[in-house]
Parts: structure tokens; C-alpha cells; sequence
């Protein structure tokens, strides 16, 4: 019954203030709300009971604002704007109206350093992850952005560490061939039965690109840990926060035709190739991705932040990136 009330009054104030920013302005659009006192008084408490519809009264609340920003004296908007904020703390502090239930993930803000910068502990470090669509000048971007914080890239050094790592738990130091040719999105590898059974015993029975893929996934995890760095593409989004550990995950893609665009600028194709060639490598992308991780590749949801880069441009994008990092700082 007291909610009631408070529905009540709280609709009655609304109705007023509409009145009153329509007097003010005089504008020939009108009163927000047209019918009559006692029935919208009604329906404007029906709202904020139900809970389900309070984007009703969100809206209704919007256009009062907006006209109410419209006054031209600014002793009548003062006015009118004080009561509005004052209605709309009154509304905020209903259970479950609009505005008091958040939509906040705890596990993935955990993990977010955007969302916490303030909580960073000295054995946090800002670790950037960087996924993006071929063409997109995500290499680009990832590279200049950690030349700006001053903190560390990998990219295709991430797979020469991992190698060399393999590399030293060989017994057979001569059989260099195995690692050399590695493609990390072909799985449909054909080799011999002396090659299969010499890979089985030496990567315990697991497929090379697995063992591969397992040992990079250590290194990215002892890197988070020890340094700020920016890992371009691995999984190492998924790997991380697997594992728990604080990170920033980033998406940057861009119209198919403008990513043509800069395939042809920057590899000298025709268009065709370049259509080819980001059809391929997309694919391949996606194919490593969801294998290896369950998740879907480039499904919005799954990172902190994606971006257009054709929108900004490389430098640009970087600004974009930074502001997000320094908004907390």
C-alpha cells in the first residue's frame, strides 16, 4: 500500500510538471499527456506497478525533458528541470522501476582492468587483446598502441617462442622439419605413418597443431602475468579469461569493400585476389577460433570493446582505445 501511494503521488507530480513545461513553452505539439487527469494518473501508476513497462515510463519522461530543455527563460527551465531530477530520484529509488537493476556480468567485470583500474593490484598488468578481421588494420593499430603505452607486442612472436619452446623438448634435435612448415588453421594434415607415430610420441599423443596450441596458451598466461603487453589475435581473449586473468578484449573489423580496399593498397591485388584472400583468411580465422575456444568469432558479446576501424581511420582508432583505457585512470 505505501508503494501505492508513492505511485500515486509521484504520478500526480508527472502529470503536473507536463502541464507546466507545456505552459512555459506554448509549443504547438502539445502536452505529453492529453487525456484526462484522472485516467492517466491511473495508467501512469499502472506503469510503474507492473515494472515490465517501465521503458513506457521512461519514454514518456524523455519527452517531457526534451521539451522542457526547450524554454527559452532560464529561471522556468531551472525550474522545471529541478523538478524533473528531483521526480526522477524519486522514480530511481522504487524497487525495480527503471535504473536499479544493472546489467552487469561480476565475472566478466572482474576480469575487465577497463572496469577496474582503480582496483589494479601490483601484480595486475594491462594486458590488451586484440582480435580483429583481416584487412582491418588491426595489426596496424595493435602495434602503434603499444609503441603509445610503451609496453609490449606480440604477434607472430608469440608462435616463435612457443616453437622454440617445443623445439628444446625434442629428443631429436636434428628433426627440425616438424615445426618450420606449421599452419595453424590447416588441420587437415596428410603425413605418412612414420611421421604420425614420431608427432605422436614426442607431443604425448597429442596432433601437433594441439600441442602447439596448449603450449602458446602457457606462454600467453605467463606473459599476462609477468608484463603489460598486447596480444594480437591466438585466442588469447578466451585464454585468459579461462583462466582467470585480468584483461582488456578488443574487436576491430571494417567493411568488407573498405578491407578489399586496403588489401589491394597494401599486397598489390586486384580486387579479385583481394576478395579471395579475405574470404580465405576470415574463414581461417573463424575456423581456429571456434575450434579451440567454443565461442563464436567476432560475436559482439564477447569482448569489452569492438570497433569499426574504417570509421576512425588507424590513429584515430588508437585515441578511441586509449580514452577507454584512462577514463578509470
Amino acid at each position: 500500500m505505501e508503494n501505492q501511494e508513492k505511485y500515486t503521488a509521484l504520478a500526480n507530480r508527472i502529470y503536473d510538471l507536463d502541464g507546466e513545461v507545456y505552459k512555459c513553452v506554448g509549443s504547438s505539439l502539445g502536452r505529453t499527456f492529453t487525456g484526462k487527469r484522472e485516467n492517466t494518473i491511473r495508467t501512469l501508476s499502472m506503469i510503474m506497478y507492473t515494472k515490465p513497462d517501465s521503458h513506457l515510463l521512461r519514454s514518456e519522461l524523455a519527452l517531457i525533458s526534451n521539451m522542457a530543455r526547450t524554454i527559452k527563460d532560464k529561471e522556468a527551465r531551472s525550474r522545471m528541470m529541478t523538478e524533473y531530477d528531483e521526480i526522477l530520484k524519486e522514480l530511481e529509488s522504487l524497487p525495480n522501476v527503471f535504473g536499479s537493476t544493472d546489467i552487469v556480468d561480476k565475472e566478466r567485470v572482474a576480469l575487465n582492468l577497463a572496469a577496474n583500474r582503480e582496483k589494479m593490484s601490483p601484480d595486475d598488468h594491462m594486458v590488451i587483446c586484440i582480435s580483429r578481421t583481416q584487412g582491418s588494420a588491426g595489426n596496424d593499430i595493435g602495434f602503434e598502441l603499444a609503441d603509445s603505452l610503451k609496453i609490449n607486442y606480440y604477434d607472430v612472436e608469440i608462435f616463435d617462442q612457443v616453437l622454440k619452446r617445443l623445439e628444446a623438448e625434442k629428443d631429436n634435435l636434428k628433426d627440425t622439419e616438424n615445426f618450420t612448415d606449421f599452419n595453424k588453421y590447416d588441420r587437415k594434415e596428410h603425413k605418412d605413418i612414420k611421421t604420425r607415430l614420431r608427432e605422436f610420441n614426442r607431443y604425448h599423443g597429442l596432433k601437433k597443431s594441439d600441442a602447439v596450441f596448449f603450449n602458446m596458451s602457457d606462454l600467453i598466461c605467463e606473459l599476462a602475468q609477468k608484463e603489460d603487453c598486447i596480444i594480437m589475435g591466438r585466442c588469447a581473449d578466451v585464454i585468459l579469461k579461462n583462466n582467470h586473468i585480468p584483461h582488456i578484449s578488443l574487436f576491430i573489423s571494417a567493411p568488407f569493400s573498405v578491407r578489399a580496399k586496403h588489401i589491394m593498397d597494401v599486397r598489390n591485388m586486384s580486387l579479385a585476389q583481394a576478395t579471395r584472400f579475405l574470404k580465405k583468411m576470415d574463414k581461417q580465422h573463424r575456423k581456429y577460433y571456434e575450434f579451440y575456444t567454443g565461442e563464436k568469432w567476432g560475436k559482439p558479446e564477447n569482448y569489452d570493446l569492438c570497433i569499426n576501424s574504417a570509421s576512425y581511420g588507424i590513429k584515430e582508432t588508437i585515441d578511441v582505445i586509449q580514452r577507454m583505457l584512462n577514463q578509470q585512470a
